[in-house]
């Protein structure tokens, strides 16, 4: 299991509605890319960790290490903001402005980034995707999704203890070693990944599979009184922006 998923199954938030969720995380996702950047979008982020690491009680090493490889992307996305090729300065020099925008998509996607995980910290799939069927989504594409959520874990444990029984080998001692072993080791991950899929459908064959997935999901009610404090939350924090935008711009 992934620590992000383990996560969610131990979150204070694991019994509620997916709606609750939905409402505060993706709103905050929302709000980050609509407000201006500043002070928006740095208001949505403090307060997307704030919740995360208060009320939802997300361990701040958790969120770290889930938090750092969308981080990543935000920082590399807004760096070629900085520069400029061709013009007035030479080949490559320092864009117009470019400090200013370069912030601003920085804030945006990594407030939008923790609105999105704060979702998945609180949200384990198993209680998402079932209920997507209520909503409209075609039975299909949900039955797919959870056959491919349940075979990438299976997978990446494959993948594991094929790293291991490599390792315990000296599969890793040197580097043609390890090319070796890599080469073994997506050979062996394409060939399980195959065998599981093959007695997966044997096995739905054998238990009558009529096209539809039918898993238990955990009982739960859209909270009122949390999902208006939300929408609360959500319209302080737009208002606030307009508010302070004037002074701080």
């Amino acid at each position: 299991m992934l620590p992000i998923d383990a996560a969610a199954h131990s979150s204070r938030w694991r019994r509620r509605h997916p709606v609750d969720k939905a409402v505060l995380g993706l709103g905050l996702t929302v709000l980050a890319i609509s407000l201006p950047p500043w002070p928006g979008a740095a208001l949505v982020l403090v307060t997307a960790l704030t919740v995360l690491l208060g009320p939802a009680g997300v361990p701040g090493r958790r969120l770290w290490r889930a938090y750092r490889v969308p981080l990543g992307f935000c920082v590399t996305g807004a760096l070629p903001l900085l520069v400029q090729v061709g013009g007035a300065g030479g080949f490559l020099s320092a864009a117009e402005g470019g400090p200013a925008r370069a912030g601003g998509v920085l804030l945006r996607t990594s407030a939008a980034s923790l609105g999105v995980l704060l979702f998945a910290f609180t949200t384990p799939m198993s209680d998402l995707l079932p209920r997507l069927v209520r909503v409209g989504v075609p039975a299909a594409v949900v039955d797919v999704a959870l056959v491919t959520y349940r075979m990438s874990f299976l997978l990446l444990d494959s993948v594991r203890r094929v790293r291991e029984a490599q390792a315990a080998r000296l599969g890793h001692t040197t580097r043609a070693a390890a090319w070796r072993s890599l080469g073994g080791l997506g050979a062996t991950a394409f060939v399980r990944a195959f065998d599981r899929a093959t007695r997966l459908q044997s096995g739905l064959a054998g238990r009558g599979y009529d096209g539809t997935l039918r898993v238990l999901v955990p009982e739960a009610r859209v909270s009122v009184p949390f999902t208006a404090a939300s929408g609360a939350l959500l319209a302080a924090l737009a208002a606030l922006s307009l508010v302070l935008e004037g002074p701080l711009s």
